[in-house]
Formats: C-alpha cells, sequence, structure tokens
C-alpha cells in the first residue's frame, strides 16, 4: 500500500483523484494520501483511494446490509454524495447468496452501485445471534434464523464469500464478544482473532482487487488491546479496524480504548472505528485519530420518525409539527429539506411508510454533510474551533456537555468553554 501526505490546501478534487487513482492503481488496491492533519489534535484528513474512486475521510458509511439501505434507492445514496457504503457477509452469504451475486459481476454489478463498498466480516452475528451461534477454533457455528440448517462461517469461507461479492474492503472475521464480557473469554477471542487473521490473509485469492483489515480486539483491557495491536500491525494489511466497542460499555472505557488503538496504529494505514455514528461520537472519535466510520443508526432512527439535527434530533410525529410548515432543518440542503415541512412529514407519517423515506435520505446527508464539514476544518486549521461551535449547538448549556466527551477532547488538548 502505497502513502503520500500534503499538507495544506484541500485538493481533492474529482480530477485529482482521479490522476492519483491511476498512478497509484498499479501497485496497489488502496492507497492513503494524507491531505492534512490536525495541529492540536490526533485529527487528520486523508483520500483513501480505492478500486472505484476516492473517498474524502474521515467519512461516515451507511450500512446496506442485504445490498440496499432500508427506505433509499442506490441512485438516491450516490445523489447525496455516498462514497462507500457497507454490505453484511452473514446476511448476504444465507440469501441471495454468493454464487447468484458472483453471476451479477459481484455485489457492486448486482445492486448497480459503482462506487465503492466494505463488506463484514458476519462475526458481528456472534454477538447479536449470540443464542444461534457456537464459536470453535474451526469458526462460527450457526442456525440459519430462516431454515434452522446449520451452517459453519470459517475464516476461509467468510472470505470466499466477501471474494464472490467483490467489494473493495473486507474484513477478516475475528472472534467477537460483547464489549461488557471479561475474564478468559475476552483474552482468548483476541488471540483466535489473531490466528484467524493469518487464516483470512492466507484465504484471500483477490489481494490485487479487494482489500483485507484486521479487526482488534481486546476487549476493554488495555493490555490485551496493545498484545492484540503488536501482532496485527505486524501483518501488512492494507487497514486496521478497531473492534468489539459500541456495545453496551461505558463511555469512559469506550474512549480510552479508541485513542490507546490509534496510539499505536501506523500513521499510513486508514483506521476504521467499527459501530459508531452518533454524531457527538463521530466528532470526538476523529479528534482521537479515527479515520472511518459505520452504523445503522442514522436509518434505524429514521424509521421511528426521528430526524437527525445539529441540535440533537426532531421528533416528526410529535404533535407540536402538525401545523409547522419549516423543513426539518432550515439550514439543510438534502433533497427532503428543500421539498418538504415537518407539518407534511407528520401528517405522511399517519398514513404512508414513505415519511420514512424522506426522513432516511435526510438523516444519511446530514451524516455526510457533517463529516465533509469535519474534513474542512481539519484542512483549514481549525478543527477545535469546529468541535466547540458543534458542541455548542448540539448542547444547551456547558452544563450537558458528556462528561466522557469532555474528558476524551481534553485528552487531544481541547477544552471546552
Amino acid at each position: 500500500m502505497a502513502a503520500i501526505t500534503e499538507r495544506g490546501a484541500d485538493v481533492n478534487t474529482s480530477e485529482n483523484s482521479m490522476s492519483l487513482k491511476k498512478t497509484l492503481s498499479a501497485a496497489s488496491p488502496l492507497a492513503l494520501r494524507v491531505v492534512a492533519e490536525c495541529k492540536v489534535t490526533k485529527a487528520r484528513a486523508c483520500d483513501l483511494i480505492l478500486p472505484h474512486c476516492a473517498v474524502s475521510t474521515p467519512v461516515f458509511m451507511p450500512v446496506g446490509t442485504q445490498g440496499t439501505l432500508k427506505g433509499i434507492t442506490v441512485d438516491q445514496l450516490e445523489g447525496l454524495g455516498c462514497q462507500i457504503c457497507l454490505g453484511n457477509t452473514y446476511h448476504l452469504g444465507m440469501r441471495p447468496g454468493p454464487d447468484l451475486i458472483e453471476k451479477a459481476n459481484g455485489l457492486h454489478g448486482f445492486m448497480n452501485w459503482n462506487r465503492n463498498l466494505l463488506t463484514d466480516s458476519g462475526g458481528f452475528q456472534m454477538v447479536s445471534l449470540v443464542e444461534l451461534s457456537e464459536v470453535t477454533e474451526e469458526g462460527v457455528k450457526f442456525k440459519s434464523p430462516y431454515d434452522g440448517e446449520e451452517i459453519l462461517l470459517s475464516p476461509e469461507k467468510s472470505i470466499s464469500i466477501q471474494n464472490s461479492l467483490g467489494s473493495d474492503i473486507m474484513m477478516q472475521l475475528d472472534d467477537v464478544v460483547s464489549s461488557t464480557v471479561t475474564g478468559p473469554r475476552v483474552e482468548e477471542a483476541m488471540h483466535r482473532s489473531i490466528r484467524w487473521l493469518d487464516r483470512c490473509i492466507a484465504a484471500n485469492k483477490n489481494p490485487d482487487k479487494q482489500n483485507l483489515f484486521a479487526i482488534i480486539q481486546g476487549g476493554l483491557n488495555a493490555e490485551l488491546r496493545k498484545v492484540c495491536l503488536e501482532e496485527m500491525t505486524k501483518r501488512d494489511v492494507p487497514g486496521f479496524a478497531i473492534g468489539g466497542l459500541s456495545g453496551g460499555e461505558e463511555k469512559n472505557d469506550f474512549w480510552r480504548m479508541v485513542t490507546l488503538s490509534t496510539d499505536h496504529l501506523p500513521r499510513e494505514k486508514p483506521r476504521y472505528l467499527m459501530g459508531v455514528g452518533y454524531a457527538v461520537d463521530l466528532v470526538v472519535c476523529v479528534a482521537l485519530g479515527c479515520d472511518m466510520f459505520d452504523c445503522v443508526f442514522p436509518t434505524r432512527t429514521a424509521r421511528f420518525g426521528s430526524a437527525l439535527v445539529p441540535w440533537g434530533s426532531l421528533q416528526v410525529k410529535q404533535k407540536q409539527y402538525a401545523k409547522d410548515f419549516q423543513p426539518i432543518d432550515p439550514e439543510c440542503q438534502c433533497p427532503t429539506c428543500r421539498r418538504h415541512s415537518r407539518a407534511y412529514l407528520h401528517a405522511l407519517f399517519k398514513s404512508d411508510t414513505a415519511a420514512m423515506h424522506h426522513i432516511t435520505i435526510h438523516n444519511i446527508a446530514y451524516q455526510l454533510t457533517l463529516m465533509c464539514s469535519v474534513r474542512q476544518s481539519i484542512v483549514d486549521g481549525c478543527f477545535p474551533e469546529f468541535i466547540r461551535t458543534f458542541m455548542k449547538r448540539m448542547f444547551p448549556s456547558r452544563d450537558q456537555y458528556p462528561c466522557w466527551a469532555v474528558d476524551a477532547l481534553a485528552s487531544v488538548n481541547v477544552t471546552l468553554e
């Protein structure tokens, strides 16, 4: 993988990105170009060059579990400027199955998506479907939630499915335990994840086309995390993910494991914090040195009528919006806010699922716009000021700032007023 550093102005135009992509694609399917680094925090703005297009980081990646985002079309997602989204190996491997998708020229062809895709390994289902799974050294045995059939998902099988899906970034199969679990099971899972990484590397039949990311494990144990970081960074994989968090642990534990991980990850490779999507979490974790994020939160919360706004959220189903003819956010330029009022969406929610669709579009636009603004502030050298303005708008008073966020930001030299 190539790494290029350039400080100063952001030159991420489509022309320059394509030129850089052509220059580097012969050497590797991934290159990271550091555009700017914050002089106060650990934040950075990068161009992540992948096979289908360049990705501007920090980036939020919407989750399309089964080859689609619920409530939004591929064309709409592209129109919002999304450069990379997720697919789920476990669910796509179950149905419609890798053979059919491979015949469609991979998941890109199957869903008619011309930008980048990241596929998870299926490992998260060890936690989310724990009652249906059993972990051994060989892999994870699942009972299909569809027909009850027993299936073994091994590191080799996970990579085989992801090779068939043709994603730009593949995730290793890791041994996932809940972030609230303690004791010997956490250490066992960490060491097994290292062994499974080696099996995933060996199984990848498309290393010149598909990038395999390692996943750092170790729970909330700093020493276990350090061991995992030391071992996994010995492997020359294109990128690293921070896993095993965002599962209900205390936020004070969460941010400390994040910053410990970024302290030990190589500068020249992308850092992906898995399962993080709340706005405050995104801004704070960019400051802690993370580049990539994903979460189902913006699409899931939209289906309950919750619209994301700079001051938190707006519950369009509430009676107070029945005669409110403002858009969700007067400053937002998404298709929903340009065309529809709060009153319209409030009325629509009572009779038509299209309301969920409109709010989903808005929420994805909010996440993508937030990350664009974060990136621009890093490039302009004013990210700490951006953080302070963001927090003031998100919370009515200083007393309402989450203590964990205050402490996390203080650790990277940002004091909130």
